[in-house]
């Protein structure tokens, strides 16, 4: 999966990418976690996945799906919400979810269910919600936020997947990653081959910041992909916009998928200096320069 937008949570990262690569999603999943630690975001990230009609890195955010998906109107992903009082999320709203989840799909191979601040579940609520989630239809996947799973009812909790989320990084709390990021940029199409090479250098001694400037590459090249197809630039960095401008939607659809890979190869230990020397290589081929 690509996590555009959520960082940190490895682990969970990784989870929840192999359980889409094997098929092997839930039909429920409970996000837990404190404020601003995602919930919302990889929620989202979560239902595109699904949605996605693409063959490689789900969701990749240039399909007609995804972008239907960031738009709000995918009809295979419906959103319900409670407010911020105590039983504000209504038993009628959970009705009209499982009403609904009898329909198939409209386009996408399931439907999915976003459940926002499900603590605001009444009682009713969460007694209606659980009809469905004992015998759930085929196709569907609910996915429900909170801050604590506690807050729901054990049945609910025993037929979820739980999933909890530690306080998210942001990407302005890496300003050494986003500045190596774009002097990479900057520098891939000079004529000397070496420049990256010597930018990325302390990356082969220092893990962290090397996954840091992958995951900010990932968002710009996705980002520029986003801008060649006609879509709308969610970072809004001059480097994803001069990207654009400069390369083709393919070759910046496959540089997405090498920092991805690259990322994948890194979590798996491989050897830094080998993965650094070899990604240098590849962004300059691939980039076609």
């Amino acid at each position: 999966m690509i996590f555009e937008g959520f960082f940190g949570n490895d682990s969970l990262r990784q989870q929840l990418s192999l359980a889409l690569e094997q098929d092997r999603l839930p039909h429920a999943v409970i996000l837990e976690g404190p404020p601003g630690s995602g919930k919302r975001t990889l929620a989202q990230i979560l239902a595109r996945a699904c949605v996605c009609t693409a063959q490689g890195e789900r969701p990749c955010g240039v399909c007609p799906a995804c972008i239907k998906a960031k738009a709000g109107s995918h009809p295979d992903i419906i959103v319900e919400s409670g407010g911020t009082a105590a039983r504000s999320f209504h038993v009628d709203a959970v009705r009209r979810v499982r009403s609904d989840a009898y329909i198939k799909p409209n386009e996408a191979s399931r439907k999915v269910y976003c459940l926002f601040e499900a603590q605001t579940m009444s009682e009713q609520a969460q007694n209606a919600l659980l009809k469905i989630l004992e015998e759930p239809p085929d196709g569907i996947l609910f996915i429900l936020t909170c801050p604590s799973a506690s807050a729901l009812l054990p049945t609910i909790r025993s037929r979820s997947l739980i999933l909890t989320l530690e306080p998210r990084e942001q990407s302005g709390d890496h300003p050494e990653a986003e500045a190596l990021a774009a002097q990479i940029l900057r520098e891939l199409p000079l004529p000397d081959e070496s420049a990256v090479l010597k930018t990325c250098a302390p990356l082969i001694q220092n893990r962290e910041l090397l996954r840091q400037v992958l995951d900010r590459l990932t968002v710009l090249f996705r980002d520029a992909a986003v801008l060649r197809a006609g879509g709308t630039s969610l970072t809004r960095d001059p480097s994803a916009q001069e990207l654009a401008r400069q390369l083709t939607r393919d070759r910046l659809l496959a540089l997405t998928e090498l920092s991805t890979q690259t990322r994948r190869r890194m979590d798996q230990n491989a050897n830094n200096t080998l993965l650094v020397t070899v990604f240098c290589a590849q962004l300059r081929a691939v980039a076609g320069y």
